[in-house]
This record gives C-alpha cells, sequence and structure tokens, in this order.
C-alpha cells in the first residue's frame, strides 16, 4: 500500500506545477487543479512513477513492471494522440462557431486544451521518476 504513495505524489506534484504556472501567467482559477492538458503531464507523471517503482521493487525482468510500462506506453499515447487530436478538432469548431455567428452562440464553447504535446509528457514523465526516486532515496519507501 505504501508503495503507491510515491506515484500518487509525482502525479499531485505535477498537477500542481501546472496550476502554479497557470496562476503565474495571470490564468488563477481553482478549477485548474483539476484541468487536463498543458504542462506538465499529470497523467505521464501518475503512470511513469508507477513503471518506475514497480522496477525498484519488482525489478525489470518482473511481469508487473511489464504491465506497468505497457500501461504507461498506451495512457502516453492517449495523452499526446488521441487527446491532443479532440484538442484540435475543439479549436477547428470553436473557430467555425465564431465565424458562423458572433451573436447566436451556436454551440458552447469548447474546451480546447485536453491532450498534451510530446514534451509535455517527457517532463510529466520526469517528474514521475524523479519523485519516486527522492521518495526511495529519502524515505526508503
Amino acid at each position: 500500500m505504501w508503495s503507491l504513495l510515491p506515484p500518487l505524489i509525482a502525479g499531485i506534484v505535477a498537477q500542481l506545477i501546472k496550476f502554479v504556472m497557470e496562476a503565474g501567467r495571470g490564468k488563477f482559477s481553482w478549477h485548474q487543479l483539476t484541468n487536463y492538458g498543458g504542462m506538465p503531464s499529470a497523467h505521464s507523471a501518475f503512470v511513469v512513477g508507477l513503471a518506475t517503482e514497480v522496477f525498484l521493487l519488482n525489478g525489470p525482468q518482473s511481469t508487473t513492471f511489464a504491465i506497468t510500462v505497457i500501461l504507461a506506453l498506451i495512457i502516453i499515447r492517449d495523452a499526446t494522440g488521441y487527446r491532443q487530436e479532440i484538442s484540435e478538432h475543439a479549436k477547428a469548431i470553436n473557430r467555425l462557431a465564431e465565424a458562423a455567428d458572433h451573436q447566436a452562440q451556436i454551440l458552447p464553447h469548447l474546451k480546447e486544451k485536453i491532450g498534451h504535446r510530446p514534451l509535455e509528457a517527457l517532463v510529466g514523465g520526469l517528474i514521475g521518476i524523479a519523485v519516486v526516486l527522492a521518495s526511495h532515496y529519502f524515505w526508503q519507501v
């Protein structure tokens, strides 16, 4: 059970970094704590942190490590591929709706920041590794 804490903390740290960065840009909103997309990827931090935790506890040859790596690859691919594509679709739909009629508001404004760019996923993954390694170094979890 305690081995679950470092990956969870990694995801929370990434989300807090994103929150602080957005607040620093003048976009302070408590809603930012639960937003998708942006720098860094909390999803990547969590799943890479989990894979790192399993690697440290069970070794690189374990089946559980293989499962966590595959899970991480699927989640990161989804965030940088599918969800990033949804973000682009939302931007296009918002532009079309604005061009069609500014007054009528045909469609509600769609959320445009859903996916991640590869750099955002990479930084999230590095946060996951760093938090898990730090927890093992400082607290011998």
